[in-house]
């Protein structure tokens, strides 16, 4: 399949964005989630799984040289089977939210999944938003745990510019010291736990909020 860059992308979407698109795009008016063209397929080896009754067919997920790019309806988690820890793990992927949303939405990584195809999915995520904060929480099927307290603002988190753009570093640590999991952002630790309070082992992966138009690289895990 032919790809094009990431850089050739953005200035292909600015040609083609109508007026007002940077005030705009990548929302729905009612914020509803948006219909996306061309979704429904992944790279080989990758999984989505929507929130909720969320439709697969509204994520539109590419291999786009560096990585790959990310265009959202539905809130979704994105993994590979492979990319699963057996313990101590670091894992990592810079994201660069493309356009301005009604409203701030969150996006990052997951570790720990279990049975992500199933109504009884178990993982952990960590996310950032373009307004300058940070979220971790566990998911246990339709079930949602704060592990931080809601939405917390850090002078790590890079905010978005006046289009909405925001290039954010993310990583999951629990190799570097066994005993702690770290949650990094641009190189900075922002919230650490004990490695006992956390299940490290199972899948790593990627988590979008809905609406979000995203490129993502260096996604890797390292054991």
């Amino acid at each position: 399949m032919r790809t094009i860059g990431f850089t050739t992308f953005l200035a292909l979407s600015l040609l083609a964005a109508p007026p007002g698109a940077a005030q705009t795009s990548g929302a729905a008016k009612d914020d509803s989630d948006q219909t996306v063209k061309g979704g429904g397929s992944l790279p080989t080896g990758w999984s989505a799984r929507p929130d909720g009754q969320g439709d697969s067919q509204s994520v539109k997920f590419v291999t786009m040289d560096p990585g790959y790019h990310l265009t959202l309806g539905p809130a979704t988690i994105l993994y590979r089977e492979k990319d699963k820890a057996n313990g101590s793990f670091h894992t990592l992927a810079k994201f660069h939210q493309t356009k301005k949303l009604k409203h701030s939405e969150g996006y990052g990584l997951f570790m720990g999944g279990q049975a992500l195809a199933g109504k009884d999915l178990k993982y952990t995520y960590f996310l950032v938003r373009d307004d300058g904060t940070y979220l971790i929480k566990r998911r246990d099927g339709e079930k949602t745990t704060a592990i931080t307290t809601g939405w917390t603002s850090h002078a790590a988190v890079k905010k978005g510019d006046s289009e909405g753009k925001a290039t954010n570093l993310l990583e999951i640590d629990a190799k570097q010291n066994a005993r702690k999991v770290e949650f990094k952002i641009n190189g900075q630790t922002v919230h650490a736990m004990d490695t006992k309070e956390l299940n490290t082992k199972g899948v790593v992966g990627l988590r979008a909020n809905h609406n979000l138009d995203l490129h993502i690289e260096g996604f890797d895990l390292h054991q």
